[in-house]
């Protein structure tokens, strides 16, 4: 396993080459002799950067993995999308209804979520022309099991985690997910991924009632399931999320 990125973490159990995927040369030059490739380079989300600079930088790196791989006959790309794409933080679009699938209407409301909406795009497209799988996950907030301590900060205001209908996933999950979409028998995908309930402590259909009420909502079996559905990746990928906030705080 090779890990690629233009600057060395703090830790890694895989062999670093240190690389720009900005640069096409690079980039091939990574993927040579690879079997597939899981791109989770990005400038990570809104705002970190220009609209200009995220743009650019996201949607030229996503172009350079995805052509090396064409190029080189590289057996599968699996990559992050992003929830982002959905329309959050639904401000100027409410969801069309909830729970959120993936035949939502896209709301790209950022240059960060746009140049993940014409990745899948690109995907598509490229699959048309190869057959090669790319398998796009749209991550929801992704959470390390330490930052579980500041979630009842959320549960006295519910507008404060309502830009994403209250959606998390765990880092383990997540990783879950890119080996299963390495593993799967699908072709140009895209799949929400996210945990199996909310960061809240109050049932799902009282925070649509409360924040949401003219949004249409389906109710589902739990009182606390996800917003964000997560349906396509359980009946195709066979994932299944392991891990919860509520097995870190039990005081709810």
């Amino acid at each position: 396993m090779l890990a690629v990125d233009v600057v060395p973490p703090a830790e890694s159990s895989a062999t670093l080459l240190l690389a720009d995927l900005t640069d096409f040369g690079q980039t091939v030059e990574c993927l040579a002799g690879a079997d597939a490739v899981v791109h989770l380079a990005a400038i990570p989300a809104p705002r970190i950067r220009t609209e200009e600079t995220t743009f650019r930088t996201n949607m030229l790196s996503t172009f350079n993995v995805f052509e090396a791989a064409r190029l080189l006959g590289v057996g599968r790309v699996v990559w992050a999308s992003s929830e982002t794409i959905l329309g959050l933080p639904f401000e100027r679009e409410q969801p069309a209804y909830a729970p959120i699938d993936e035949e939502h209407p896209a709301y790209p409301e950022s240059s960060y979520a746009l140049a993940k909406l014409l990745s899948e795009e690109l995907g598509r497209q490229l699959h048309r022309w190869t057959r090669t799988p790319y398998v796009a996950l749209r991550f929801s907030n992704i959470m390390e099991p330490e930052e579980y301590a500041r979630f009842p900060a959320y549960w006295d205001d519910p507008s404060a985690r309502r830009w994403n209908l209250w959606g998390y996933v765990d880092a383990r999950d997540v990783a879950q997910s890119c080996r299963l979409a390495l593993e799967a028998d699908v072709g140009a995908e895209h799949f929400i991924v996210a945990a199996a309930d909310t960061v809240m402590n109050r049932p799902s259909r009282e925070l649509m009632a409360e924040l949401y009420p003219s949004v249409p909502y389906r109710p589902t079996a739990g009182d606390f399931d996800t917003l964000l559905s997560i349906r396509k990746a359980r009946r195709l990928l066979g994932y299944e999320p392991r891990w919860s906030w509520r097995e870190h705080i039990t005081d709810t």
